[in-house]
Parts: C-alpha cells; structure tokens; sequence
C-alpha cells in the first residue's frame, strides 16, 4: 500500500482543495481517509482565510465508497456501528460546515461516494463521470448513502439507483440534480475553479448565515420555515458585510467584504 497520506490539503486564492489520495484503493473511504476529512474540515472551519472547499480524487476516480477489504477484515457490530457512524459524522460535517464544498467528480463515485457528492452543496462533474448506490448488488443496501441521495433528487429516481444498483452517466445526474454542471473532462479543474472563485467573492458571513439558513429551513414545515427566515433575513441585514454591500451596489462600486 502507498506510504502517501491519505488525504491532500492545499489552499489557494481563498480556496481549501481536499484530495482524496488513496487512488491505489480508488479513493475508498478508509477510517482514516475519513478521519483526515474529518480533522481537515475542522481545521477550515476555523480559518477565516478559506471561503470555499473543493474535494477532488487523485487518480482515476473519484471515490468508490467504503473500503470493502478494511471492513471484512475486521468484522462484527462495534466495528460496522464505529465504521458508519463516523460515516455519518463526516457527511454531516459537510452540511454544517459554515464554507460552501463543491465535489469535483470524475471516474465514478459509487456508494458512499456518490453520498459524499450528494452531501457537498455543489457538485461539477466530467461528461465522463458515472454515479451509484450499488450495495444492493453484493446483499448491502445503500442505506446510509440514502439518506444525502434522497435529499439531493427525487424520490423516485433514488428508489431507482437504490433497488437497481444500476449506475447513471454525469448527463443524467444534472437532470436529475445530483450535481450542478457537467463539463468535458478536460475542463473540468477550470469549471471548478471559476464556480469557487465567484463564490469566494462573496461576503463570508452572508454565506455562513444562507448556508445554514438553507438546511435548517428544509426540515421546517412552510409557517416554521417562513418565520425562521425572516429572522434569519433580519439578523443578517444587521451585519456591517449587508450595510457594505447595498451602499456599494448604490454607489456602484465593489463592496469591501470584512465578515462581519
């Protein structure tokens, strides 16, 4: 097995980029794959000089799920109850994450794979990408995966890749909303890079307050929904970055963003 780590950490122009660096294992998420993830969106969370994280996958791939040869090797309750909640753990460290993560998908992402690109708030792909939640194929049904899958598109179509196991090409999932933008492979680090950049533009508070607001109200039923965004609207026209932004657009000039 490689000596590397299993993770790779580098900012640049604001921009946090994750990758996944297991390609012999074709990125399979290990316990320590994902406790590097772990350590490392916790070490963003807290550095206000990076607006916005990228995960990417070295290699041929992007992500294949969990490493199937790590679980089998240590069988038995405590272990898969350990192996899954920390699964679980991570994928919610996504969402609460106050920086908006974009998956940068090429090859496949399958299984929790394919869960880690439903749980990124952003998703650019290669035309030559393919997406799965196979387990059903080998008696394992995707179940934690369901949980961001179902979320991301519909119900039906995650009920389809979920019975079926069967895989969808990139088009496919930007019709079914599962990412963004789908883009020839050899554009797809540019396409990255100029979606990150616009956002990163943007005044960081106003997007740590929308980002939160936008999962939280999900959960609400419409009146919850409606009074918590009205709260949330009036908390954050009392920023300075809100006070900022519409006198510059007033004046039509560039705001001067301090997140606060």
């Amino acid at each position: 097995m490689s000596a590397s780590p299993p993770l790779l950490h580098e900012t640049r122009d604001g921009i946090a980029w994750l990758t996944l660096n297991r390609p012999e294992a074709r990125n399979a998420l290990s316990r320590g794959l994902m406790s590097a993830l772990e350590a490392a969106l916790g070490t963003i969370a807290a550095d206000a000089a990076v607006k916005v994280v990228v995960i990417a996958g070295a290699g041929p791939v992007f992500c294949a799920g969990h490493d199937l040869r790590e679980i089998r090797a240590e069988p038995g309750r405590e272990a898969y109850e350990a192996l899954f909640a920390q699964c679980s753990r991570l994928m919610l460290q996504l969402v609460r994450l106050p920086k908006p993560v974009i998956a940068r998908v090429h090859g496949v992402a399958t299984a929790a794979g394919c869960q880690l690109v439903a749980s990124a708030d952003l998703a650019v792909a290669a035309d030559t990408a393919r997406f799965a939640t196979p387990g059903v194929n080998i008696g394992l049904f995707c179940s934690t995966p369901m949980v961001a899958l179902s979320r991301a598109i519909g119900r039906k179509p995650a009920m389809e890749m979920l019975l079926t196991g069967e895989s969808i090409d990139a088009a496919r999932a930007r019709e079914l909303g599962l990412v963004n933008r789908v883009v020839p492979e050899a554009q797809l680090d540019d396409a990255v890079m100029t979606l990150a950049r616009q956002i990163a533009a943007k005044s960081p508070l106003t997007l740590a307050i929308g980002k939160e607001a936008f999962y939280r109200q999900t959960e609400m039923g419409l009146d919850e929904a409606y009074a918590y965004a009205s709260a949330t609207m009036t908390r954050n026209m009392l920023a300075r970055d809100a006070e900022e932004g519409i006198d510059a657009f007033l004046d039509k000039r560039a705001p001067e963003w301090t997140g606060e």
